[in-house]
């Protein structure tokens, strides 16, 4: 198994910021329109901003088939998703921590893919 190892530093090099007026205009207003929901909760000391989503299968094999390719593209984009799964569904809650617990490029890059990889499982 390999380490991880995790650098605020170097997660800072890499630009992650949460999203702009107008990109957050461009790219969640798509996503929400897809079925997510654009949330943000705030108390005296924090905020989350977040997207969620519940997505329905057929079957407990086609989530499970589901939450298999997710874990797969956030090994490789090193970005992970808080879910929750019962029987043929899967709840995911996207954002990016070390933006400040705001939505980022990543949230909605993974938000798009989640998308892709539900076209053809997914239950009406």
């Amino acid at each position: 198994m390999r380490k991880r190892t995790f650098s605020t530093s170097n997660r800072a090099m890499q630009g992650i910021s949460k999203l702009t007026a107008s990109e957050h205009t461009a790219l969640v207003t798509p996503l929400v329109q897809s079925g997510w929901k654009h949330t943000v909760k705030t108390s005296s000391t924090t905020s989350k901003e977040t997207l969620q989503r519940r997505f329905t299968f057929p079957t407990f094999s086609e989530a499970f088939a589901f939450m298999t390719r997710v874990a797969i593209a956030a090994e490789k984009s090193d970005h992970h998703p808080e879910w929750a799964n019962v029987y043929n569904w899967v709840d995911v809650t996207l954002t990016t921590h070390d933006a400040g617990n705001a939505v980022s490029i990543r949230d909605v890059r993974m938000a798009e893919a989640m998308n892709q990889f539900a076209k053809g499982l997914e239950g009406k």
